[in-house]
């Protein structure tokens, strides 16, 4: 398994403002209305690179987002769980989200309620 901790890029606010070409408020807008996951990390508030494509948020992962939060997730476990290997996925969710295989991911996530 992979520790969350250790993934190689995560982005503060200010820099998903000068990569997404947003202000800061429709960045924290993305993170609130769930198209982006956010975490503290050393009391920084960080979104994993991987979270984006082309510029901007990946599709899949805001209806993945719902779907974890109606199992009862909290955003750490949630990030915990998009990080992590998947046995049933064999790669990390987020990485499955961004091969497109967005159907297969929701159904695993919404096995583990």
């Amino acid at each position: 398994m992979t520790d969350v901790s250790s993934e190689p890029e995560w982005l503060t606010i200010p820099a998903l403002v000068n990569l997404l070409g947003m202000s800061q408020s429709r960045v924290r807008h993305l993170i609130d209305d769930k198209y982006l996951l956010a975490i503290r990390r050393d009391n920084v508030v960080s979104v994993p690179s991987l979270f984006l494509r082309d510029g901007a948020p990946v599709p899949e992962l805001r209806g993945t987002l719902f779907v974890l939060a109606d199992d009862g997730f909290t955003d750490m476990q949630a990030m915990t769980w998009l990080l992590e290997v998947d046995d049933s996925l064999g790669v990390p969710p987020i990485e499955a989200l961004r091969a497109g295989r967005k159907a297969e991911v929701r159904r695993v996530a919404q096995a583990l309620a």
